[in-house]
């Protein structure tokens, strides 16, 4: 590295740049962590555990550009509030999943909360970031401004990517206004029925920002919320025509909080020895039996989104039921009494091989011998 490039790095940018050039050198596998909210997903946690929390702080922040860059170790909650502040927010609803949850652990998992169909994910909001590769390589991507989109893919590639091709440093994020009205309607329908109005809406110019579907008791029968957000007369005019009844803004609050950081009943009460598996299907599949049991899923996104409660046996089979209406399932929770299991039966649906070989060459590019998180997305991260 050029030492003038070197001396206007921060020493622990220096400092995570040995380390990872020594793990290199050793092919000594390191295991990137933040907070370790997210330690749950994932066929295997393994290697050094390589903390990421000392390296904090906002770098820049353009309200008046929707533009923010921060470092990866930085707490969400006080970038969330420091935006919350100037009357901003991350507008894709990013889970926590506990309070130690960072910047960078969110960008890694590419989770996106309630708000997802309507806004965009996480990579959508992705400007540009500087990570260090395998090889102890400081590599930037992208830029700070919207207007800026040299090696955008590259940036976006790491959403989702769990840690595997790189070591996220600084991370420059799009951010939006806060939207001047919202209000949530609760109606009482069936899954089926509840399809069949967001299939409806969906032709209409409604601002429906998120929705959620879930059982209600034993039978079929159960509630579907739907949240709008945007301008003032756009929201009361959807209030005028959709019917149903509108929640207090507190017990909706609270209702798409616990959504979003799956504190709802229905995730609580899981079956110790069930898994969750997460479905994304087209919006208008329609309602699928997913269990021997005949459980009901929660169902988001318009339909899109649909958590299913299984044991480990069913992975084939809802991966099958997935795959024949062109989606996919993938066990996102093991239960308490399935914990971690092998990466060949954890429950990620198998590549084709060409995605394969692109998992793969990716891998090589940006970490030859493998030393990041290895195993955490099955086989094709271990080398």
């Amino acid at each position: 590295m050029d030492q003038a490039v070197a001396a206007s790095l921060p020493p622990t940018v220096l400092d995570w740049q040995e380390r990872v050039r020594s793990a290199h050198a050793h092919k000594t596998p390191l295991r990137i962590r933040g907070g370790g909210s997210k330690d749950f997903y994932g066929a295997r946690l393994g290697g050094e555990v390589f903390d990421t929390r000392s390296y904090s702080g906002i770098i820049s922040y353009e309200p008046s550009e929707l533009v923010v860059t921060v470092r990866a170790g930085t707490p969400l909650a006080a970038l969330e509030q420091a935006l919350a502040e100037c009357g901003q927010c991350l507008a894709f609803d990013p889970p926590h999943f506990g309070p130690g949850a960072t910047v960078g652990g969110m960008v890694a998992a590419g989770l996106s909360g309630p708000s997802r169909a309507a806004v965009g994910a996480v990579r959508d909001y992705i400007l540009g970031l500087e990570l260090i590769n395998g090889q102890g390589e400081l590599l930037r991507f992208g830029g700070q401004v919207m207007k800026n989109v040299a090696g955008y893919d590259v940036s976006r590639l790491m959403a989702g990517a769990w840690g595997t091709l790189g070591l996220l440093t600084d991370i420059s994020l799009k951010v939006l206004p806060m939207q001047r009205a919202q209000a949530t309607l609760y109606y009482e329908c069936t899954a089926q029925q509840a399809l069949d109005k967001l299939s409806a809406w969906r032709a209409k110019p409604l601002p429906i920002n998120a929705s959620l579907w879930q059982q209600s008791g034993d039978g079929e029968q159960g509630h579907l919320l739907v949240r709008l957000r945007g301008a003032v007369a756009a929201v009361q005019s959807a209030l005028d025509g959709m019917g149903g009844t509108m929640l207090d803004h507190g017990q909706a609050d609270a209702a798409w909080l616990a959504c979003r950081e799956q504190q709802l009943p229905w995730f609580s009460d899981m079956d110790p020895s069930h898994a969750l598996w997460r479905l994304s299907l087209p919006a208008t599949t329609p309602v699928l039996p997913c269990t021997e049991e005949g459980l009901q899923p929660l169902m988001e996104w318009g339909g899109a989104l649909r958590w299913v409660q299984a044991p480990m046996q069913h992975a084939q089979a809802l991966q099958a039921l997935a795959a024949s209406v062109g989606g996919s399932a993938v066990c996102f929770r093991p239960g308490p009494q399935v914990g971690l299991v092998a990466s060949d039966d954890f429950g990620f649906t198998p590549a084709s091989p060409a995605l394969r070989q692109v998992q793969q060459r990716l891998k090589q590019a940006f970490d030859p011998h493998g030393i990041f998180n290895p195993g955490r997305l099955g086989d094709w991260a271990l080398s």
